[in-house]
């Protein structure tokens, strides 16, 4: 049972008809299949989660045409990388050859410049682009590469296809067919995953090798339940995963600790994910977040830190991000603290929701014609800086919520400050 090679990797399917779990790209009436079997292949972005068979696809796509296949990772490759490759492909162009297949692993990774120099190779045909990311591509791939690429979104496995691809490995692979195994129970197996085929495989193979060993003779059956399945999980898998749960724990411990004010814990859960290998612009964003919805008005340089943050991530990528990332941490778990700024939002929102779209009262309203203006639109508005102290008492809200408070300060020095101006504003 012993391979170099991963069930993964043994079980890739080489055939559309082996493909399973994205009957909306290759099924029979499918607009993809359709293309495909045409003998049309246009330069497309494939975006999905993880283990769900972007590789796979890109590398039967090839086949089925009989194009030579280049496959790079946009994670340890650069733009040296993809020059060399394009240049390979135009050697190729003498005797009708057909245009070789340039498949691009994790393509959001790429910067704007190694993105920029694909497009002459794509323009000219000299490639076809087939790239695959897990982030949107409408953020992550420029507007130009875009714009000569379709984008096919792939989905997570249903519960159903990983049923089969499990029951599939049994029968079908040549260490496990010689093997005496059943699955008894499939829920852990199917849960573990999260509709990602890799992590079944994985799970699959962990347990069904720590149980081969328990057997004193190497032979005899194996039962696989879901009890066996998640002691081997905890036991033997990784302990940080970028699309599980883990992954969601991990961020979810890294703000509260923030939101908490303790900076080393904040640091601590920063190394969790920068050890694993977490996307660091999704860290970025989620200070970003955190600056706003719970810092916010107590420290409005927060905001400005983390944008800087998420901006300087762009230009730098890993490691040096992790000094960045963990300079900003810090200062966030270090700074005072207030949501009021979120709670005003949230306030608000339930507000429109219950009352519906209350009509602007009209001295509120733009005239920008002279029958607005004849209606009553603008009329009897009072301009603040024609008024002593740029301020004068006016009514902002619809009737219907005349004197409804939304926002209100919160207890630290910045809003302290904000309170007692506007109590001597609207005396109230």
């Amino acid at each position: 049972m012993l391979s170099n090679k991963p069930l993964a990797e043994r079980m890739r399917p080489s055939a559309l008809s082996d493909y399973v779990g994205q009957d909306h790209l290759t099924g029979l009436n499918s607009t993809l299949r359709k293309n495909l079997e045409s003998g049309g292949i246009p330069s497309f972005i494939l975006w999905g989660p993880p283990g769900v068979g972007k590789t796979t696809l890109a590398g039967i796509i090839a086949s089925m045409h009989k194009r030579p296949f280049y496959q790079i990772s946009a994670v340890h490759s650069g733009v040296k990388d993809v020059r060399e490759t394009i240049d390979k492909a135009k050697k190729q162009q003498f005797f009708d050859n057909p245009s070789p297949i340039l498949f691009i692993d994790e393509i959001h990774r790429f910067s704007k410049s190694q993105q920029d120099s694909l497009l002459g190779a794509i323009e000219k045909g000299i490639i076809i682009l087939i790239g695959a990311t897990t982030e949107n591509p409408s953020f992550e791939i420029i507007s130009p590469l875009l714009s000569r690429c379709q984008v096919y979104v792939l989905k997570a496995l249903q519960d159903k296809d990983l049923r089969l691809l499990a029951d599939r490995a049994l029968k079908q692979d040549r260490y496990l067919k010689d093997l005496d195994i059943e699955i008894t129970e499939y829920s852990a197996l199917v849960k573990s995953s999260g509709g990602d085929a890799r992590k079944l495989y994985n799970a699959l193979e962990l347990t069904i090798f720590s149980e081969l060993q328990a057997l004193a003779d190497k032979k005899g059956k194996i039962i696989i339940t879901d009890e066996k399945v998640m002691n081997h999980i905890q036991n033997n898998m990784a302990l940080y995963d970028k699309g599980g749960e883990q992954h969601y724990d991990i961020i979810s411990a890294f703000i509260k600790s923030i939101r908490g004010s303790d900076p080393n814990a904040a640091v601590y859960w920063l190394a969790r994910m920068v050890k694993g290998g977490e996307d660091v612009k999704f860290i970025a964003r989620r200070l970003l977040i955190l600056a706003a919805e719970d810092i916010g008005l107590a420290n409005p340089n927060a905001l400005l830190i983390a944008q800087a943050c998420f901006d300087a991530v762009h230009l730098t990528g890993w490691p040096e991000s992790r000094i960045i990332l963990s300079e900003t941490a810090i200062y966030l778990a270090c700074s005072p603290k207030s949501n009021t700024a979120y709670m005003a939002i949230e306030k608000a929102l339930s507000e429109v929701e219950r009352s519906g779209d209350r009509p602007v009262p009209l001295h509120l309203r733009n005239a920008p014609t002279r029958l607005m203006k004849d209606l009553g639109y603008g009329k009897e508005y009072k301009y603040p800086h024609s008024y002593e102290g740029h301020f004068t008492k006016e009514e902002y809200l619809p009737d219907e919520l005349s004197e409804r408070e939304f926002y209100t300060p919160g207890d630290n020095a910045r809003e302290k400050e904000f309170r007692e101006r506007l109590k001597i504003l609207w005396k109230k």
